[in-house]
């Protein structure tokens, strides 16, 4: 989300979170602090929001979420278990998503460890290890194969899938992974604005496979 607009829009087509991404080193959406924390006042309290930081020292990343409110702290960058805990006892009450960037089967031992520290993983198709580090938005899919054998490698911590998700494609996504959840950023989005028409055509496909 960035913008009140974009709230009002995802609220209307019914999302059940809203994401607020904060400072990255790259990828579309990051808005100022300030900004994040006056559009997830206007989040009623049925809808979870997600505070997206690629901060890894714990206590910077208690601080933003202090500044910013969120009920939900998204991880974009690998945190080491120990940091991991440590966060966990400066914000007990604030859930963590941890994201695993899906760059092939070491990737499944990643999620392994990082799940029993958080309340939920989130894979994605960034690259962490590239010369401009990609924490997320890329628009790219990655081995829905390999997302499948996280989720069962992880159960019962609940997985989300996100990584090139559009209305074409989120249904094939949803049965072959059967992930907890689906995340989206560009594939709703025209010249960077969300776009009423994707986003409800993403709405539907990833519906449909729930009532088929």
């Amino acid at each position: 989300m960035s913008s009140e607009d974009d709230v009002t829009r995802a609220l209307a087509f019914g999302a059940s979170a809203l994401g607020f991404v904060s400072a990255m080193p790259s990828g579309p959406g990051p808005i100022p602090e300030e900004l994040i924390a006056r559009l997830i006042g206007l989040v009623p309290p049925s809808v979870d929001t997600f505070l997206l930081t690629s901060l890894t020292e714990p206590e910077a990343i208690a601080a933003q979420h202090e500044r910013c409110g969120a009920r939900t702290i998204q991880l974009v960058d690998r945190m080491e278990p120990a940091a991991l805990r440590t966060l966990r006892a400066l914000v007990p009450f604030t859930r963590l998503v941890q994201v695993i960037h899906v760059t092939g089967p070491d990737s499944l031992g990643e999620a392994e460890e990082a799940a029993p520290l958080v309340d939920a993983i989130l894979l994605d198709s960034g690259n962490p290890n590239a010369a401009q580090r990609e924490l997320g938005g890329t628009g790219r899919t990655h081995d829905w194969n390999v997302s499948a054998a996280i989720r069962a490698r992880v159960a019962p911590v609940p997985l989300l899938l996100a990584g090139g998700l559009r209305g074409h494609n989120v249904g094939e996504a949803i049965r072959q992974v059967q992930p907890f959840g689906v995340d989206v950023c560009s594939g709703v989005r025209t010249d960077g604005i969300l776009d009423a028409g994707k986003l409800g055509a993403f709405v539907r496909a990833a519906r449909a496979p729930l009532s088929s």
